[in-house]
C-alpha cells in the first residue's frame, strides 16, 4: 500500500458486497470518461505486452547464470554473494 501496489483492502467474507458497491459508484459516472480511461489503460498494455515478454525472458536467462547460482551458494552458506555479472 506504501508505495501504490494496493488499492483497495476488503475483509474476508465482504469481497462480493464491497465489490457491488465499487460497481455502484462506476455506474454513477460519466460513462464516456470511464470508457475512454478504459480504452487508454487497455491500450497501453497491449504496446506494453512485448516488453513485459522480453522482461521474463531477460529474467529466466538471469536465474540460469553464474550470479544466480552464486546468489543461491552466497545465502546457503551464510556469506554475501560475490556477484561476478
Amino acid at each position: 500500500e506504501r508505495i501504490g501496489l494496493v488499492s483497495l483492502c476488503v475483509d474476508d467474507g465482504h469481497e462480493q458486497a464491497r465489490a457491488l458497491e465499487v460497481a455502484v459508484q462506476l455506474a454513477g459516472m460519466a460513462q464516456a470518461a470511464i470508457r475512454f480511461t478504459k480504452h487508454t489503460l487497455n491500450h497501453w498494455y497491449r504496446q506494453a505486452g512485448p516488453i513485459f515478454d522480453a522482461s521474463l525472458a531477460y529474467e529466466f536467462f538471469g536465474f540460469g547464470g553464474p550470479d544466480a547460482a552464486e546468489g543461491l551458494a552466497g545465502h546457503r552458506e551464510k556469506r554475501p554473494p560475490v556477484f561476478t555479472g
